[in-house]
């Protein structure tokens, strides 16, 4: 995910002030410990305000409202770039890819992943924004994957890899409880994702 808060401190503000980057973190990191605190229906811009020391026309200036903050501050929290295809074999880009996608997730904090997927289903604003993040990323995840090897993959090889990959690797780290750890990631490289993927 790339970060949606602006880092720029001297671009001028609407009222023409600089643009102050440690305020912005400061809002984006309270709205994410809220979010793991009290949920998404219990976050107020009024507590984000609180906990960060900005005022709430300072948030309002730069999200237009509670979906457009939540979706800042989960985007801005972004993980390291998926790997580019470097091996001998697709069932090898293919464990590379997944290796990095259960790290990913893994460091991903649960209670805040659970509380933006519930606020989803409640809110249709932050659902349309965060699914425009999400196909970003499975199309940034994917890519690489798909131009290195088009004729061996199956048609829709990426839209698969990015349905089923996450959804195993979050039942594994969340309802299993275990690390995702070489023979998990063998498993479901070569028993789940080969299979599916791979030209026949």
């Amino acid at each position: 995910m790339s970060t949606l808060a602006s880092s720029d401190t001297t671009r001028p503000s609407a009222t023409g002030r600089p643009r102050d980057h440690t305020r912005d973190l400061a809002i984006l990191d309270a709205t994410r410990s809220l979010l793991t605190e009290v949920g998404y229906e219990q976050l107020s811009i009024e507590a984000v305000a609180a906990r960060s020391g900005a005022a709430k026309t300072t948030i309002y200036r730069r999200y237009r409202d509670k979906a457009a903050l939540v979706t800042a501050a989960v985007e801005h929290r972004a993980p390291a770039k998926p790997p580019q295809p470097e091996g001998e074999s697709l069932r090898e880009n293919v464990h590379s890819l997944a290796t990095w996608l259960a790290r990913s997730i893994s460091e991903q904090d649960v209670g805040l992943l659970g509380a933006m997927f519930t606020g989803m289903r409640t809110d249709a604003r932050l659902a349309q924004e965060m699914r425009q993040i999400l196909r970003r990323d499975q199309t940034a995840m994917t890519d690489g994957l798909v131009r290195h090897a088009p004729d061996q993959l199956t048609p829709g090889a990426a839209a698969l890899f990015a349905e089923v990959a996450p959804a195993v690797i979050v039942h594994r780290i969340v309802v299993v409880g275990e690390p995702c750890d070489a023979a998990f990631l063998a498993h479901l490289v070569d028993d789940i994702l080969m299979p599916l993927l791979r030209r026949t």
